[in-house]
């Protein structure tokens, strides 16, 4: 099969087509035919040598794929040959074939695209774990999501909509803020041109926002405290400002504040499954209905993934980034 692997750390250029073994299934496994991968940034960091991935995992880059299922292995229950899934992986995307733990695979939802449907897996497991399951935001709360036009941030504007939630955002250009209104953002705010603290305590009456997805770190760790309401609930998944930051501990101790994170990549497929669980119930009926939908950015060929990691590298992108595979 085709495969894109990593020739040596390195910008976009070290990634090049190689024929590799179509693998096989094992038991509790299915083989998808892969049609289209998406590309995350943590394909970018795995790329320069920063996320390598972990033990067991192949080596090709590639954390979501959607396809049909061209084999199953033993005591393979959920799905038949022939289906057309969608799943999260750990790697091994960015190639013609990939094996799949069977929990961490869901149906493609009725009317998207392949390409669609391989832009739904990282985001949405990420999203639902980190924004519902880790900070619990609840109906009627307020939500604030940083680089809200990423993957994850257009993913997590619909889906805390969606579920009831006041939604705040931030990202660098006008463009980008137009972009987060029509996904249902009530304030879209551009860090370049404001201060998110003061646009947000001047919203709230001083009275913050309960639940924080930030993926900027650096100094925005002190400016996420100043911002979070009463009991709020800050939720760290990348740095992309550093991951060094010194902190007023007194807000957490006044506010009585939860600062937490997490990384999904390295978590075993029985957690991952309890999360396709949810999202099969909770959020695979509006994807059917279309009341959601990946945001697409643009769509490359499988040879091009290098052209497709400068696009994400190059940070003008609004939504995803897919790999069409054949």
């Amino acid at each position: 099969m085709r495969a894109i692997v990593i020739t040596e750390p390195g910008g976009p250029e070290v990634l090049v087509a190689e024929e590799r073994p179509k693998p096989e299934p094992k038991p509790g496994e299915i083989l998808v035919r892969v049609r289209a991968a998406g590309v995350n940034r943590p394909d970018c960091l795995q790329r320069q040598g920063h996320y390598p991935p972990p033990p067991g995992a192949p080596d090709i880059p590639g954390l979501e794929i959607a396809g049909e299922v061209e084999a199953v292995g033993d005591a393979v229950t959920s799905f038949s040959k022939g289906d057309h899934v969608c799943a999260l992986v750990p790697g091994g995307g960015y190639a013609d074939y990939c094996v799949v733990d069977e929990r961490t695979a869901l149906p493609v939802p009725r009317g998207l695209t392949m390409t669609e449907a391989a832009a739904i897996p990282e985001t949405f497991f990420t999203v639902w774990s980190n924004v519902f399951d880790r900070a619990g935001l609840k109906p009627g709360e307020t939500f604030l999501v940083h680089g809200g036009t990423s993957g994850i941030g257009t993913t997590a504007i619909q889906l805390a909509k969606a579920f009831g939630a006041k939604v705040f955002a931030t990202a660098g250009s006008d463009e980008k803020c137009a972009a987060m209104r029509d996904l249902g953002a009530d304030m879209a705010i551009n860090y370049r041109e404001e201060d998110f603290v003061e646009v947000i305590r001047r919203e709230t009456g001083k009275a913050g926002v309960d639940v924080i997805l930030d993926m900027v770190g650096g100094d925005y760790a002190n400016r996420n405290l100043k911002v979070a309401a009463i009991e709020g609930r800050i939720v760290q998944i990348a740095f992309l400002n550093g991951n060094k930051a010194e902190i007023d501990l007194s807000q957490i101790m006044m506010k009585r504040l939860v600062l937490t994170g997490s990384t999904l990549r390295a978590r075993d497929a029985a957690f991952k499954g309890e999360i396709a669980q949810a999202l099969r119930r909770q959020v695979w009926p509006l994807l059917d209905d279309r009341a959601i939908a990946p945001v697409m950015d643009s769509i490359f060929p499988l040879e091009k993934a290098a052209s497709a990691h400068e696009r994400m590298e190059d940070g003008d992108h609004i939504g995803k980034i897919v790999l069409e595979v054949g």
